[in-house]
């Protein structure tokens, strides 16, 4: 075989191997002359068009975009050709044949003879389509999860078992008074007090250690000393890293909880003293005498109710009434211990629970609130004012008064000797 033949062989064989390059490469891949005519087209380019190679090379983009949508293309095209500079962009074409939307990463480059001069140009785009659409529907979802995570009305966070917060949304960033880039990558003891935030991590570590959901109450004091409740949902979740993290949802049930309060309040409360009722009173000295069992301790029940108070409501009517309960409470509750309790059980009778305290003290304390009592002066009509007096009765617990209504009972047959005797007095004994 003569050198000629050898070099013609060879150059066949690149030829081939270039083409099957250029056919495998898995890009449209393109030569154009100076007028924008195809001079090369791989398969892709052909199979997109969806003509032979014959029925392109010598045709422009005309025929197979739609330029008046793709109007990238011939811009590209333009810009290679004039500048003589190679450019790499996004273009979105329409394909004519099919009317569909096509985006590409390409790349064009110009194509220049012997003499350097600028004699069309070639291009490689690579089909990012389902890319750009995965993307944008990525995006999507972001903005709308950004969307709900900013406007809903909870406090939602994720922190991993370091402590360290990964994602705060705006409520809770608002809560803290900082930015959320401020709290990300830092960890709870950075952000609350240290109390507080051991306060918060032992459910967080509940959920680390159990890999389960948690629940319940937590509640966060702030520098001003108010305190806020939040029902809180707190949820683990792996990384693709592998790490372990949990999502917290914290909604503000401070509300709820100052009227759960107000509605517990409510329930043991006296309405017009501000006392403790008779249904709490009982509730307690149960409690309190089955503690006095136990421990074998003495507790003390003190009986009153106030002189002629019918008297008051017929001759200055129930407005002064009510003036004179109110203002009998307020006169008593100073002489009462944190461990006493003190309540209105009927229309204008108290008791008082002493635990830990024998007869004799309390009926001490029962004079004690006698005379507190008779120095109060009552307003009334026409610059009048009214002097009142209690009558009051004292027991104690012991072989006959094992039982609150022994006890009870014991202490009002005394309440009623001492108004027998002539009012104004403590009785403590039969």
């Amino acid at each position: 075989m003569s050198d000629a033949s050898a070099s013609l062989t060879t150059l066949q064989q690149e030829v081939l191997a270039l083409r099957a390059v250029l056919e495998e490469t898995g890009a449209y891949i393109f030569c154009k002359d100076l007028q924008g005519r195809y001079t090369y087209a791989n398969q892709l380019v052909l199979d997109l068009f969806g003509r032979p190679l014959d029925a392109v090379l010598g045709h422009d983009d005309s025929e197979f975009f739609d330029l008046e949508r793709s109007n990238q293309l011939r811009d590209h095209d333009l810009q290679v050709l004039r500048t003589g500079q190679a450019i790499e962009h996004e273009e979105v074409n329409y394909v004519r044949e099919t009317g569909e939307q096509r985006t590409y990463w390409t790349v064009k480059k110009p194509v220049r003879d012997a003499a350097g001069r600028i004699v069309g140009l070639c291009g490689i785009s690579t089909d990012i389509t389902e890319r750009k659409r995965a993307e944008a529907h990525q995006a999507e979802q972001h903005l709308l999860l950004q969307t709900v995570l900013t406007h809903v009305d909870a406090h939602i966070y994720m922190k991993d078992d370091q402590r360290r917060f990964r994602y705060v949304n705006a409520k809770t960033a608002a809560r803290l008074e900082r930015t959320a880039a401020d709290i990300i990558g830092r960890r709870d003891i950075e952000v609350f007090p240290p109390d507080v935030a051991d306060a918060l991590w032992a459910m967080d570590r509940q959920v680390f250690d159990s890999g389960q959901p948690q629940s319940g109450e937590e509640t966060v004091v702030n520098d001003q000393g108010q305190a806020h409740h939040y029902w809180t949902v707190k949820v683990p979740l792996k990384t693709e890293a592998g790490q372990q993290v949990l999502i917290g949802f914290s909604s503000d049930i401070t509300e709820l909880v100052r009227l759960r309060e107000q509605l517990r309040q409510q329930s043991v409360t006296d309405s017009l003293t501000g006392l403790a009722n008779r249904r709490h009173f009982v509730s307690t000295a149960e409690t309190e005498l089955s503690r006095s069992q136990r421990h074998q301790r003495q507790i003390s029940l003190v009986l009153l109710d106030i002189d002629h108070f019918k008297a008051i409501n017929d001759q200055h009517g129930h407005s002064v009434g009510d003036d004179t309960l109110c203002a009998l409470a307020d006169a008593l509750r100073p002489l009462v211990r944190r461990e006493d309790l003190l309540a209105r059980v009927g229309g204008e009778e108290f008791a008082l629970l002493l635990p830990d305290t024998a007869l004799p003290e309390a009926q001490q304390k029962a004079e004690q609130l006698r005379a507190a009592v008779q120095a109060l002066r009552i307003p009334a009509a026409q610059g009048q004012s009214l002097q009142l007096s209690i009558s009051l009765g004292v027991s104690q617990t012991g072989p006959s008064c094992d039982a609150l209504g022994a006890l009870f009972a014991a202490a009002d047959r005394r309440l009623y000797r001492a108004k027998h005797l002539g009012r104004n007095q403590v009785c403590a004994a039969d």
